[in-house]
Formats: structure tokens, sequence, C-alpha cells
């Protein structure tokens, strides 16, 4: 929990900071934490590194230094990262990459959700169902889709920890509990 609010408010940093420059610089930085994290998932030994307390700040800011070129990272990016070593918050990098990206999605009007349905639907569904979803919440929803056979029919849609659940299950589970009670 606590790492949940370190994380938010050092995002929240980098995001105002980096907002006085433009849509353009907002992306830049997501794309840069987005490289770095990618290389933190591949790479189980500088995901210790950053997360090591025998490592000084100077030993992960030169690390930092050699990733950087081939991440992409230079200016804001870098010197934030460079800020989170000294303060020895690297450990915290996915997190605050994560709030950085909800704070971007946000500034974009941008949803993302998960979207489960019975079968699989082709590319020309899954764009309509998208943008007719958008049109109902009057925003761009990003949505991942999955293949759920056990809800039979329908869709169940999550978006954070909102659940709409339209699924032939959860209708048949509605008019078996309404049969058990004699309504």
């Amino acid at each position: 929990m606590t790492g949940d609010i370190v994380a938010r408010r050092y995002a929240r940093a980098l995001f105002a900071l980096s907002r006085g420059k433009g849509l353009a610089a907002l992306e830049n930085c997501a794309s840069a934490l987005s490289a770095l994290r990618l290389a933190l998932d591949l790479s189980p030994d500088l995901r210790e590194a950053f997360k090591n307390p025998a490592f000084t700040a100077a030993e992960k800011k030169k690390i930092l230094e050699t990733l950087a070129p081939r991440l992409d990272m230079r200016g804001t990016v870098l010197v934030f990262c460079k800020l989170l070593a000294d303060k020895n918050r690297l450990r915290d990098f996915s997190a605050i990459a994560d709030s950085f990206n909800a704070l971007l999605d946000a500034e974009k009007n941008i949803v993302r959700g998960e979207l489960y349905t019975a079968v699989p639907l082709d590319d020309a569904q899954k764009a309509e169902l998208s943008r007719r979803l958008g049109e109902k919440g009057a925003c761009e929803l990003e949505l991942k889709f999955n293949v759920s056979p056990e809800i039979l029919g329908g869709l169940v849609l999550r978006i954070g920890d909102r659940v709409m659940d339209a699924s032939l299950r959860a209708q048949l589970t509605i008019l078996k509990d309404a049969i058990s009670k004699g309504e």
C-alpha cells in the first residue's frame, strides 16, 4: 500500500514536469519508461541490481547511464531515474511506470479494459465493439479481448474494478435464483 502511494507521488511529479512540455514530451517519457520496464522484465539480474541495497546509488546510476542510449532514455527521464536511484526507489520502478501510464491515459481520455466473450471475435467485431462501447463512455476505449467459454454467451466487460456482466451464464444464474425463490 505504501509503495503504491510513493509510486503515485513520483509518477505525478514526473508527469507534472513533462506536461508543461506538451503531449509529445509525455508520450516520450512513457516510451522511455516502457523501454526500461521491458529491460527490467527481460533481465532478472538488472531487476535484482536495482532492488538490491548492496548496490550503491552511484553504481545504479552508472547502470542507468549505460542503458540510456540503448533505451533512448535521455533528458528528464534519465534525470528522474537517477533521482530514483538516489532515493533508493528504483525497486518501485514498475509501479511508478504504471502510475505514469494511468495519468497519461487520463490526459488522453483513454480507458483500458478487458472484454470476455464465449467465442473468438474477428478484427472487425473487435473494432466495432470498442467503438460502440467507447461512444457510450465518451472516451477512447482500448480493450484486451479474451475468450472465456464458461460464460456461455454474451460478454463480460472489466474496466478497473468495475464489471459489467451481460453473459448468458449470469442471466441463467439470475433465472435459477428467481425460480428457486418461487418468484
